[in-house]
């Protein structure tokens, strides 16, 4: 009870010194079609204010943000925020049909939230289909006024956002893919800040620049983007420093390549320290399974200062099969202890989970064709339940109305059988790969400590899955290759100073121990973040109780869309 009381006095605290010091900051998005030219051919697509990626957002922790958003596409649109923890403001989070139903095309919603608690590099996203593949931009968030960052101030700040192309409509053919009940078409182009870089058909003059001056610091504040795709990051003849990692800051580590999943964002500084010259920056995939992807390279040039030089110094990039480089990357990573916004690890855990991830199928329909393995269609789940979204309201509004038959509270804390879930010979187990659909969540007490092992699987393809938790931070406990051991290795958990995230790429064929607080009341969506597997329902939804006023979810705003 006394660990209780001073864990809500000290989020109390934070809270209402945050609201009352900080400035309101207000952007209109008004979401429509440009028509813009890549790879040789015009192309038409939905973006925030004409411009792709996005505008990017500048806050201070402390400000209220206000976006009001105006539905001018022929798409029904949500924006999420994408690691904004939404302490009691559950209703601006976003994802379709969790927290609200979609802005429809002619309408409008405004986004209200206070910034808590959070310094450093998040974004903002569609939360609807693949429209994020283009509806997409930085939000970062600066230290209040007089505070500074725990690392040497930057002589610049450069948001890096990268991100995935595809020549054709990404509605159609996502929508095409789910019909068929097989994978969507891959990707044609990466890009850097909207721009694929010359390595592509007809792009030599579509490629990301930055000057820089000798000697001076910069922060690149590198954002994953991507619909389906994990990335490596290099520049060339350069060393990194890692100084955060989704807006939570981590010890000082240098690197000469980052690896961001889906979702993720990581900070860095890089000084200008090398010949005058200039160098390509490149982002290429890490793919660690053997299925079909687009195996190509993005790359923008770092011009110095009075540099004559017009062939750019290419990097040395990993393998797309790396995992040792990409494993030694996401490991080395820990978290400032002490720094900024940091908080402990939670010691005593309330709730444990152990939550398998993978593909599966789903049986075709009758009268249908489906093109999947077996000729069914290509599925997903967390322990064996394929999510499907409710239609005709949002999962929050029935936990408010108290609404039953939109979803039940059921969600299993672990799968129903067990296996050896990293064996490659269970890949077409009739008896396991197919996951019946469900809309279960999972209820926890306000303010109880969770602990999850997030185990992959080997249903049709062993794969490395990025897993996203909206609302909150977690910890990183700990992570590794086969099958989680339950006896030796919570005997490697980094209780001290663990990474902080709030998107993990579980490594392929393998686990990672996550450990959160579910502080804040509300429906908060955990999910992959590869964006073709989402719609097949690799997902599940927290569900977490009213505390104590004013720990109590409030009502909805008056203009919250309608089913």
């Amino acid at each position: 009870m006394a660990r209780f009381a001073f864990v809500l006095a000290c989020a109390l605290a934070l809270l209402s010194s945050s609201v009352a010091s900080g400035a309101i900051v207000e952007h209109s998005f008004n979401v429509n079609n440009l028509t813009v030219t890549r790879l040789c051919k015009e192309q038409s697509i939905t973006v925030v204010n004409g411009s792709y990626p996005g505008p990017t957002i500048r806050v201070r922790e402390g400000d209220t943000l206000v976006v009001h958003v105006f539905n001018q596409s022929p798409y029904n649109i949500t924006i999420h925020w994408h690691g904004i923890f939404q302490l009691l403001s559950a209703w601006a989070d976003g994802p379709a049909y969790v927290t609200q139903c979609p802005i429809l095309p002619g309408h409008k919603y405004t986004y209200r939230f206070n910034i808590t608690g959070q310094e450093g590099t998040l974004w903002w996203h569609a939360h609807v289909s693949g429209l994020r593949a283009t509806v997409h931009g930085a939000l970062i968030i600066h230290p209040k006024a007089g505070r500074s960052f725990p690392f040497p101030k930057p002589y610049k700040e450069i948001p890096i956002i990268l991100g995935e192309w595809w020549n054709g409509n990404v509605v159609d053919i996502e929508n095409e893919g789910l019909a068929t009940g097989i994978a969507p078409n891959i990707s044609n182009a990466y890009s850097i800040n909207g721009l694929p870089g010359d390595l592509y058909d007809c792009s030599q003059n579509q490629t990301y620049q930055v000057k820089v001056v000798k000697g001076k610091t910069y922060l690149l504040r590198i954002i994953n983007a991507a619909l389906n795709n994990q990335l490596f990051y290099k520049i060339a003849n350069h060393n990194m420093t890692v100084v955060a990692t989704e807006a939570a800051y981590t010890t000082p580590y240098i690197t000469d390549v980052v690896v961001v999943t889906p979702g993720q964002t990581t900070d860095v500084l890089i000084t200008a320290n090398q010949h005058t010259g200039s160098y390509y920056m490149a982002a290429t995939p890490y793919m660690s399974s053997n299925i079909n992807f687009d195996n190509t390279t993005t790359r923008g040039i770092i011009v110095y200062e009075n540099s004559t030089s017009s062939s750019p110094i290419m990097p040395a990039l990993p393998n797309p099969g790396d995992t040792p480089t990409a494993h030694k990357f996401n490991t080395n990573i820990t978290g400032l202890a002490g720094g900024p916004q940091w908080v402990p690890v939670p010691t005593n855990v309330d709730e444990h989970m152990f939550v398998t991830v993978g593909v599966n199928l789903e049986l075709c329909p009758v009268n249908a064709t489906c093109q999947g393995p077996l000729n069914n269609r290509l599925s997903a789940s967390m322990n064996n339940e394929s999510f499907q979204l409710p239609t005709n309201l949002s999962m929050m509004q029935a936990q408010v109305y108290n609404v039953s038959g939109i979803y039940t509270t059921d969600f299993p804390d672990q799968p129903a059988v067990k296996f050896d879930y990293t064996d490659s010979n269970i890949s077409f187990d009739l008896s396991m790969i197919y996951a019946p659909k469900s809309t279960k969540v999972k209820m926890l007490k306000f303010n109880s400590t969770v602990e999850i092992v997030l185990q992959n699987t080997a249903f049709l393809a062993i794969e490395n899955h990025p897993i996203h938790l909206h609302g909150f931070n977690f910890h990183v406990l700990a992570q590794g290759f086969g099958n989680y051991d339950p006896v030796n290795d919570p005997k490697k958990f980094n209780l001290i100073n663990p990474q902080i995230r709030n998107t993990i790429g579980v490594p392929i064929g393998g686990w990672a121990v996550i450990r959160f607080t579910a502080n804040n009341p509300g429906m908060w969506f955990m999910h992959c973040h590869l964006d073709v597997h989402l719609p097949w329902g690799l997902g599940m939804v927290f569900e977490v109780e009213n505390g104590p006023a004013p720990w109590v979810l409030p009502p909805p705003p008056a203009d919250l869309p309608q089913c």
